[in-house]
């Protein structure tokens, strides 16, 4: 299982928050349509993510629900057939929902850096610090404090949910 220490925050003005992860980025963006389809699982959230027609990934991860770097524990596994394999998922356990969006990804260091387009919530900035062998939660936390401040992410901005809670609540009128 692999494990990352990870936030994620509202962006306000992505234009800024571009310029900044370029300039702490060690590469050029990478521009990812992605379509995360959600399923019903009694614990952490299960998602086949789709990234072409003959490429996908399913993700499992646990993390808590908390506004700040928390750390996640996953399981990842490529599939050359994402639609035959979220058709059976779906059969199987139940779609919870569909998140679709357009990242920007930057690599700083051992720091993934999302900027999210997210379709019916807007934008966002995530930060994945890939823990390496060895090093703690705290460490990585660390790392993620540094980038927020490079990157002008304040206490504020911050959300404690996937995007697949928040378009729930938005679909209830929460």
């Amino acid at each position: 299982m692999g494990s990352n220490v990870e936030l994620k925050a509202r962006v306000r003005d992505p234009d800024a928050v571009r310029a900044l992860a370029e300039g702490v980025s060690d590469t050029a963006a990478q521009v990812i349509r992605q379509e995360d389809t959600f399923f019903h699982v009694p614990s952490g959230r299960l998602k086949l993510r789709r990234l072409a027609p003959d490429r996908g990934e399913l993700i499992y991860y646990e993390r808590p629900d908390a506004a700040g770097p928390s750390r996640s524990d996953y399981v990842i596994h490529a599939t050359a057939a994402p639609e035959t394999l979220k058709e059976a998922l779906a059969r199987a356990l139940g779609v919870r929902g569909v998140v679709r969006k357009t990242r920007r990804l930057y690599m700083a260091g051992q720091t993934r850096i999302h900027l999210d387009e997210v379709e019916g919530l807007g934008s966002f900035l995530e930060l994945e610090v890939v823990l390496r062998d060895g090093q703690t939660t705290e460490e990585g936390r660390a790392v993620a404090a540094g980038l927020m401040d490079a990157l002008g992410v304040t206490g504020a901005d911050l959300v404690g949910e996937a995007y697949i809670d928040l378009l729930e609540r938005c679909a209830d009128g929460r």
